[in-house]
């Protein structure tokens, strides 16, 4: 069984560009290497908007070093990148994007959410990339709601982005060993929690609550951060629970982050931030 080793409330909220009022649920700057491979969640509304002529959102800027991926719960949101690739998220999709070695992109409401107005809800999970794979080339792996396995569980169900289980094979293909799993219990019933022994797990509730083995209570945008050892968590709606389950393998190596770029070393990141101002990142499309 693994021992918890602590639950985090959610961050100071903040703006990301105009389109996208976010609260931080838990960051590698906060919480060190407890959580890796993973570096950040970002949870965004749920939040109002009324009908606009333009689209709001976060403009074009670059990453290195990372994968995203975000999830679009209620709205709209349109993509764009420097290496051409693109789509619209609605509800229930997944955008699982490598940055890699660098690229542009934005992120706005979809023209037609922009149009109607509306409630917004998405999250967003940063990934590292281990000092091997920083230097990848871009890539995009869109994924449609309907294509995303959900596997019947006692009280409820989940949702495998990446990361088998049962025998079942989520649509992910991430460049480290993980899972990357969306849960909802109803009506208190358990779930045993199943990972490789040494793996680091998060489990983060988005909506209503949790109740772990050994008496450790989680409520709605808390999150609760396992020790490496052991390789099962037991979890029990308190009554109702919607949560991220995340687990992964630890890349464990020196990481140099600020902004955007997350790097193995200050060289690295003053690279990144002198090659994202000589326009190095790609041009985005007209």
């Amino acid at each position: 069984m693994k021992r918890v080793l602590g639950v985090y409330d959610a961050a100071d909220p903040h703006w990301i560009g105009d389109g996208f009022p976010v609260v931080s649920l838990f960051s590698y700057q906060r919480h060190g290497a407890r959580v890796s491979p993973f570096l950040q969640l970002d949870y965004a509304g749920p939040h109002e908007f009324a009908p606009a002529a333009t689209p709001r959102g976060i403009a074009a800027h670059p990453h290195r070093g990372i994968e995203t991926v975000t999830f679009c719960v209620q709205g709209g949101i349109a993509h764009r990148d420097s290496a051409g690739q693109g789509g619209l998220l609605l509800p229930g999709d997944v955008q699982w994007m490598t940055a890699g070695a660098g690229l542009l992109h934005e992120e706005l409401h979809s023209p037609a959410f922009t149009q109607r107005g509306g409630t917004l809800e998405a999250l967003q999970l940063w990934i590292n990339l281990p000092a091997a794979l920083k230097w990848t080339a871009p890539a995009y792996q869109p994924i449609a709601g309907a294509n995303i396995p959900c596997i019947e569980i006692p009280g409820g169900r989940l949702r495998l982005v990446a990361g088998d289980c049962d025998a079942v094979r989520a649509p992910a293909r991430p460049r480290t060993p993980m899972a990357v799993w969306e849960l909802v219990l109803e009506g208190g019933e358990p779930f045993e929690w199943r990972m490789p022994e040494g793996w680091s797990a998060l489990l983060v509730a988005l909506h209503g609550a949790a109740a772990l083995a050994d008496g450790t209570r989680l409520g709605a945008r808390q999150t609760a951060i396992f020790e490496r050892e052991g390789n099962v968590v037991r979890i029990a709606a308190a009554p109702r629970l919607h949560a991220l389950l995340l687990s992964g393998e630890p890349i464990d190596e020196a990481l140099a982050g600020r902004g955007p770029f997350v790097m193995n070393t200050p060289a690295e990141l003053e690279q990144a931030f002198a090659d994202a101002a000589a326009g190095r990142f790609g041009r985005m499309p007209d």
